[in-house]
């Protein structure tokens, strides 16, 4: 939820997408590899929307990816 939202970024076609579940996240060392972190808004008036299963993230994730770059 921290990361940049994933509507407004810049996605690079040979990115690596790493994902992490909602009680452990990704480690430290893995963040510390990275050079941008992606989120997906929550949406609605309240932004009360419940997180997503990481399957759903990451569905969502790819299909934004594969939307906005040349793959």
């Amino acid at each position: 939820m921290d990361g940049e939202n994933v509507y407004d970024a810049t996605l690079a076609s040979d990115a690596i997408l790493i994902m992490g579940n909602e009680a452990n996240g990704v480690s430290q060392k893995i963040k510390s590899l990275s050079t941008h972190q992606i989120a997906i808004p929550q949406f609605g008036e309240m932004h009360a929307t419940e997180s997503l299963n990481v399957a759903s993230a990451t569905a969502i994730l790819l299909s934004e990816f594969a939307r906005t770059t040349e793959m």
